[in-house]
């Protein structure tokens, strides 16, 4: 048996996080990494296990993951589940939990999904790779909360031993029996 990560990134953060913890796994059992913006039908009988993982925009997850969760609830009941958010609010490490982590929280609380464990991570900061719109957009939700604005930088805010520690937990999560 195997693990699947889904994962939705919009602009790379999350599936790079996706892509390492899906090393961590391999070191224990083989694991498959997706898109869950492309993934289409899910063949469960592969896997024993599945994380999720997704990126804050404007405080909204992309919809296509609340999209997936309803349409395979059950077979994301019948096995051992995460859930991670990337976002850059949880930069500061007191929001950096999934009980003090606004976005996860909420999520958590309108989800019909409970997974076994979650995570957040902080995500990237990537000024020169954003539109207009949106490096104004967020240069302007980063001087409300006191985070970095000087638009020429890129930050990268994501502890890797943090995703390291949850990716190997998560894999040693048991099998539910059937």
């Amino acid at each position: 048996m195997k693990a699947l990560i889904l994962f939705s990134s919009r602009d790379g953060q999350t599936r790079e996080i996706a892509s390492y913890a899906g090393k961590c796994i391999s070191e224990q059992q083989e694991c498959d990494v997706m898109d869950i913006l492309h993934v289409g039908t899910v063949d469960w009988a592969q896997y024993d296990r599945v994380l999720i993982g997704a990126s804050i925009r404007y405080g909204r997850f992309h919809s296509a993951v609340a999209n997936f969760v309803k349409q395979n609830l059950e077979a994301l009941q019948q096995r051992p589940s995460g859930f991670f958010c990337v976002n850059l609010t949880a930069r500061k490490p007191e929001k950096r939990t999934p009980q003090t982590n606004a976005y996860m929280r909420k999520f958590l609380l309108t989800s019909p999904w409970q997974p076994d464990c979650c995570a957040v991570f902080a995500g990237a900061l990537r000024y020169p790779r954003y539109g207009w719109l949106d490096r104004v957009m967020i240069q302007l939700i980063m001087k409300m909360t006191g985070g970095e604005t000087d638009k020429t930088k890129e930050v990268e805010y994501t502890d890797w031993q943090q995703v390291a520690s949850f990716a190997r937990e998560f894999a040693c999560f048991p099998v539910k029996s059937k």
